[in-house]
C-alpha cells in the first residue's frame, strides 16, 4: 500500500472517530493525540517532530476556547488539522510562474535512482501545459540510457530534447544557448544522479550550476526513503542553492510522510510531487490541498486545475460535488474525460467523500472504462435516469446489445452505487467545512 492510501485511511479514521466525540474532555483529548502520534510514526514522522506536534495541539485546547456556534469538537478537529499542515510545510504551496520575455533555466539535481530524469520531463510537461516554450537538456553522461529515456520522453509530450556528445558542462552550456536562439523560455537541464558523499560528481555538479546560471535548482527526492530526506536535502544545500524540492514515488511507499516532514523542517520549499510513472502523475504540493485529500475532504483547487487542462464541463463537475448527485448520464460524461485528467482513481480522490472508496474498486478501473462507455451506450435514457428499474431481464439486454456479460453490466452498476453512495458524504463535509470557516480554514 503507497504512502497516500495508507497515511490516507489511517487518517480518515482518526478524523471521524473525532467528529463522532460527544464529550472532549482532556482524557479524550489525550487518546486523540496519541492515535494522531501512532499514525504519524507508521508514515515514517521522525520521533522529535511526532512529539512535537503531540504537544502543540495539547496546549492549543488548554488555552483556545471555541467560538461561537462552535463546539469543542470543531476545535479539536480543526487544530488537528493545522498541525498537520505546518508539518507538511505550512499553509501555502507554491508554483513558480516565471516571466515569458527571456529564458527561465532551471537545473535538476538529486541521487541516481529518484526518478530524475522521469521528473525533468515531467516538469517540462507542466510548463508546456501551461503555454511555456519548453526545451529539456540531457547532460547526464554517465548513465548511457539516461538520454535516450529522455529523448524518448521529450517525444512523447512533443519537448525538444537537446543533447551531444561532449562532456556535461559543454552540454548544459551550449544547450541553453541552442534554446536561448530558438526563442524558448523555459530550459529543465537533467544532471547526473549522485551520492552526497561523491566528490567528483559533487563537484561537477556545482561548476554546471556555475555554468548555466540557472534561475532555481530543484532537487528531486525520493519519497521512498524516510527520514533520510532531511541529511539529503542539507547535503545538497551546502554544496549549491537549491531553492526547490520535488518528492517523487509516494505511489510505491509508506515511508512519504518522513520524507515530505523530513524536508519541509529543513524549510526548503516542496514545489511538486510525484505519485506514479505516467508523465501527467505530477502536480503543485499544496499542504492544505493534500491534507485535505487525505481526509476525504477533497482537493477543490487541484481538481479545478485538472479539470481546466482537461477542458472538462467545469459546471457539471461542480454540480457534482455540491449536491452528491450523480446519475448513470453524467458517469458516462466522465468517463469519456477521465483519460485526460490522468486516471479514474486520482480523479475521485480529488472529490470530496469519494477518496475513502476501497481501493479494490477502483484499481482496475481503468482497464474497464472502454467496456463500461460501451455498455452504457447500450442502455436507455430512463435506465441511465432511473437504476433501480434495472431488472435481470433488462440486465441481459444491455450485455446482449453491448456485445459483455452479463457479469459485466452487473460489475458497472455495483461501482456506480458505491460512488454515489460516497457522494452522499458530501453533505456531512460540507457542513463540516462550513463550521470550521468560522477559524479562517479554507480547503
Amino acid at each position: 500500500m503507497s504512502f497516500i492510501e495508507s497515511f490516507g485511511s489511517s487518517l480518515r479514521k482518526l478524523f471521524d472517530k473525532l467528529t463522532r466525540q460527544t464529550n472532549i474532555d482532556e482524557k479524550a483529548i489525550t487518546e486523540a493525540v496519541n492515535e494522531l502520534e501512532r499514525t504519524l510514526i507508521k508514515a515514517d514522522v521522525s520521533l522529535d517532530l511526532v512529539t512535537w506536534v503531540g504537544e502543540e495541539i495539547k496546549m492549543k485546547m488548554k488555552t483556545q476556547e471555541p467560538a461561537p456556534g462552535v463546539t469543542k469538537r470543531d476545535l479539536l478537529v480543526k487544530v488537528f488539522y493545522d498541525e498537520l499542515i505546518k508539518l507538511l510545510g505550512g499553509e501555502k504551496g507554491e508554483v513558480i510562474w516565471p516571466k515569458r520575455d527571456k529564458l527561465y533555466k532551471i537545473v535538476l539535481v538529486g541521487l541516481q535512482g529518484s526518478g530524475k530524469t522521469t521528473t525533468a520531463a515531467k516538469l517540462a510537461n507542466f510548463y508546456l501545459k501551461r503555454g511555456y516554450r519548453v526545451g529539456l537538456i540531457a547532460a547526464d553522461t554517465y548513465r548511457p540510457a539516461g538520454k535516450d529515456q529522455l529523448i524518448q520522453l521529450g517525444a512523447k509530450v512533443g519537448i525538444p530534447v537537446y543533447t551531444s556528445d561532449d562532456e556535461s558542462i559543454t552540454i548544459a552550456e551550449e544547450g541553453v544557448r541552442n534554446f536561448e536562439k530558438q526563442g524558448m523560455n523555459l530550459v529543465v537541464v537533467d544532471t547526473a544522479g549522485r551520492h552526497k558523499e561523491e566528490k567528483g560528481l559533487l563537484e561537477e555538479m556545482e561548476k554546471i550550476v556555475q555554468a548555466v546560471a540557472p534561475d532555481d535548482v530543484y532537487l528531486v527526492i525520493d519519497g521512498t526513503i524516510g527520514q533520510q530526506a532531511r541529511a539529503q536535502a542539507e547535503a545538497f544545500a551546502k554544496r549549491i542553492p537549491v531553492g526547490s524540492i520535488i518528492i517523487t514515488k509516494l505511489d510505491g511507499s509508506a515511508k512519504g510522510g518522513g520524507a515530505i516532514s523530513a524536508v519541509a523542517v529543513t524549510g526548503s520549499k516542496i514545489r511538486f510531487i510525484g505519485e506514479g510513472e505516467g508523465i501527467d502523475d505530477f502536480e503543485p504540493f499544496d499542504p492544505p490541498g493534500f491534507i485535505s485529500r487525505l481526509l476525504g475532504l477533497g482537493d477543490v483547487k487541484a481538481l479545478v486545475e485538472k479539470v481546466r487542462e482537461a477542458q472538462v464541463d467545469e459546471e457539471r463537475i461542480r454540480d457534482i460535488m455540491t449536491t452528491g448527485k450523480f446519475t448513470l448520464i453524467d458517469f458516462e460524461y466522465q468517463l469519456d474525460s477521465i483519460s485526460k485528467i490522468g486516471s479514474f482513481s486520482k480523479f475521485l480522490n480529488l472529490i470530496p467523500g469519494m477518496s475513502s472508496i476501497p481501493s479494490e474498486l477502483t484499481k482496475n478501473t481503468e482497464a474497464d472504462l472502454k467496456k463500461w462507455r460501451t455498455i452504457l451506450r447500450s442502455m436507455r435514457r430512463s435506465e441511465k435516469l432511473d437504476p433501480s428499474i434495472i431488472s435481470s431481464q433488462r440486465i441481459k439486454k444491455i450485455a446482449i446489445g453491448s456485445g459483455t456479460r452479463p457479469e459485466d453490466v452487473r460489475q458497472l452498476l455495483k461501482r456506480y452505487d458505491m460512488f454515489r453512495s460516497q457522494l452522499k458524504m458530501i453533505k456531512r463535509n460540507r457542513a463540516l467545512l462550513r463550521r470550521l470557516s468560522q477559524y479562517g480554514l479554507n480547503v
